[in-house]
């Protein structure tokens, strides 16, 4: 996977280039890549896109750092073998609820409650997580009554539950990369079910309380003023700085091989992302 910042995405003698803006040439090894994600500051050509999509190269427009997903340019980024796989442990009651406390133990660090179903899951976990919000709260000093929102109407939460909505919808933006990326399908979800971002949900809240709501929590007590945009910022900044992108497709991995199947065909090793920007390219971090 590689992530583009800066510069013209273009292609040259039948090979990929990214021309920046002092016209300096960087041929992309297209053939190697299973996604090219497009940030705030590249363009791309007609022919670069049929080239890629050739290719089978999977394009994201992304907002910086990943806190927006507006578009993908190859739906064929999907997997077949990676599809059915998906619906076949959320469809299985059994496979289903072996991945969902695979999810639990992620997120919490300890192995859930044996002979729970998925529902009983559930309930334990929105109890925990109300008591995650009132202890990251008491961190920053700030008054906290409940998550309350209403997408419909967004004048009608507090200045603090707005600016968690803004921070959770940056982490969906990133989550969604991943899961297309990888080739997954973003609706077909374990705990959350019957949405197009059912399992973008699943995901982000593996990664919710040790990223964003922190981040958010933090913005609101410093700032207290244009909060939406300082939080989307300090996401970014927190996703770069955390390469979160590549932690998440090896957490997909992990939580649905908890379902005890395994993929039908071979899984070649992630790639590392690299961000080529006004400072060329970076590391790709690591996974903690």
């Amino acid at each position: 996977m590689l992530a583009l910042g800066r510069g013209r995405l273009d292609v040259e003698d039948g090979a990929l280039v990214l021309v920046d803006a002092g016209g300096v040439r960087m041929q992309i090894p297209l053939g190697g890549l299973a996604c090219i994600l497009l940030e705030p500051g590249s363009t791309v050509t007609h022919a670069a896109v049929a080239l890629a999509a050739d290719c089978g190269t999977l394009l994201l427009w992304i907002g910086e750092g990943g806190v927006r997903l507006y578009s993908a340019g190859q739906p064929g980024g999907a997997r077949a073998d990676r599809l059915l796989y998906q619906a076949k442990l959320a469809l299985d009651d059994t496979l289903r609820l072996k991945v969902v406390r695979a999810m639990y133990k992620f997120r919490f660090g300890e192995e859930p409650p044996q002979r729970r179903s998925v529902e009983q899951l559930r309930g334990m976990e929105g109890a925990r997580v109300r008591e995650m919000y009132k202890l990251i709260a008491a961190r920053y000093r700030l008054s906290w009554g409940r998550r309350s929102y209403n997408p419909q109407d967004w004048d009608a939460a507090d200045p603090l539950n707005q600016a968690l909505s803004v921070a959770n919808h940056c982490l969906y933006g990133v989550c969604e990369a991943a899961v297309l990326a990888a080739g997954y399908a973003p609706a077909i979800g374990f705990i959350h079910t019957g949405k197009p971002l059912s399992f973008v949900y699943d995901i982000a809240d593996l990664f919710k309380f040790e990223t964003v709501v922190p981040a958010a929590f933090k913005v609101f007590a410093e700032k207290r003023s244009a909060v939406a945009r300082e939080v989307r910022l300090a996401c970014r900044d927190l996703f770069r700085e955390q390469k979160l992108l590549r932690r998440i497709i090896p957490t997909i991995e992990e939580v649905l091989a908890a379902g005890g199947e395994t993929l039908p065909t071979a899984h070649p090793e992630a790639v590392p992302v690299a961000f080529a920007d006004k400072e060329g390219l970076g590391d790709a971090g690591h996974r903690n």
